[in-house]
């Protein structure tokens, strides 16, 4: 689950991670009333949507005027003026689609007088089962890599031996560390599963503040974080991906064209990375679950057909705790109801696989089975070229 950037500051400044002053508004008079209540002399206005180089946005609407979805202003009636023109507006970025996203809110900061830009990154790395903190300057492309032993934490020797190598000295080393450590103790409280800081930056008094956060969270560990919950914002989320979840589905959508329905998150990932290998493109990562049952079929059908890119569907389900012949009633019901007009490829093995496959080859349908994954993957992405 994401956040957005003034949910992620509130967040972590409670940890002690050293924020700019700042304050979310929800109209222009709020906007103009925050910037008031912050003082200074210069501020920056920032549209609040789940996406990336918001800088080098642009709006679609004439109304929003020139410049970015982040903007820095001299005055509080320019805070007024650009957050009236942003609130409403619609942002696009190199990382929304091409419809782009709407502000719905203007988060409101003290401008910062930065000497030097830093990026920092804490992730949780697979290969390793560790956190792990990547750090790099804005005028390097050599990256700092400290993996974290879970058994001690992040030590303070840790997060200075990361200042170091970016070259901090003084004062901003141990403002560094004081940072750092303290973000790791936030990440680990919070489950959060990365945590994105970019730029990170020092001020003209060695202080060392996170200019903008990106922050994520483990969707298993949200059980022991109501508070965390209430901070999804689902008018960021793909209605597809929303659907999915009311359902106990795991699904996000892709860029390709076939459609993909598995059992296991396993064995999704498999099954996209042999769809590519045969030269398609799949459209989603779709896992029903363990129970595959005829009415989670069903709704997983419909989901993959609500995109319109998909041009094939492939079905790949191993039958252990459910078995073959009641996954494939399921396919059966599920093709029917909602008059499947596209290929149509699946793949089952398991409990009952032989019964399974009767039911399909018996169904009226135009159903092509697959003895394995290869033959699967094969077969669907040659069945949608021919469709084509």
């Amino acid at each position: 689950m994401n956040i957005h950037e003034y949910q992620a500051k509130k967040l972590l400044s409670k940890y002690g991670v050293a924020i700019p002053d700042g304050k979310i508004a929800y109209t222009a008079a709020e906007a103009e009333t925050v910037a008031k209540e912050i003082g200074g002399s210069m501020w920056v206005v920032k549209s609040q949507i789940h996406a990336e180089e918001r800088e080098k946005g642009f709006f679609k609407e004439e109304k929003a005027g020139k410049g970015g979805g982040i903007r820095i202003v001299k005055s509080v009636e320019e805070v007024r003026k650009n957050a009236e023109k942003m609130i409403g507006a619609t942002l696009v970025t190199a990382w929304t689609k091409e419809s782009g996203m709407e502000v719905k809110r203007v988060y409101i900061e003290n401008y910062c007088d930065v000497k030097r830009e830093l990026y920092l990154n804490m992730f949780v790395d697979s290969s390793t089962s560790r956190v792990t903190i990547l750090a790099s300057a804005e005028t390097s492309i050599k990256t700092i890599k400290e993996a974290i032993d879970s058994s001690v934490g992040c030590l303070p020797e840790n997060a200075e031996k990361i200042a170091l190598a970016l070259g901090l000295k003084g004062k901003q080393i141990s403002s560094a560390v004081t940072f750092i450590t303290a973000m790791y103790k936030a990440f680990i409280d919070l489950d959060a599963s990365a945590i994105r800081i970019n730029p990170l930056v020092v001020l003209q008094n060695d202080e060392i503040v996170a200019l903008d956060v990106k922050m994520s969270f483990d969707s298993n560990a949200l059980y022991r974080h109501k508070n965390i919950q209430k901070l999804r914002d689902r008018d960021e989320e793909n209605p597809l991906e929303i659907e999915a979840d009311r359902y106990s589905l795991s699904y996000i959508s892709l860029d390709g064209n076939i459609g993909c329905i598995v059992n296991g998150a396993g064995l999704a990932m498999a099954t996209m990375d042999i769809v590519k290998l045969y030269g398609g493109e799949p459209a989603n990562f779709l896992d029903v679950g363990r129970g595959a049952t005829k009415d989670r079929v069903t709704v997983a059908f419909k989901l993959v057909l609500s995109d319109p890119k998909v041009e094939g569907i492939l079905v790949n389900i191993f039958g252990g705790i459910m078995r073959c012949d009641l996954i494939a009633d399921g396919i059966v019901s599920a093709a029917h109801e909602i008059s499947l007009n596209i290929p149509l490829v699946v793949r089952l093995d398991g409990v009952n696989v032989e019964l399974g496959k009767k039911i399909l080859a018996e169904s009226g349908l135009h159903i092509i089975t697959a003895e394995n994954m290869s033959d699967a993957a094969e077969k669907i992405v040659k069945a949608v070229k021919e469709a084509v």
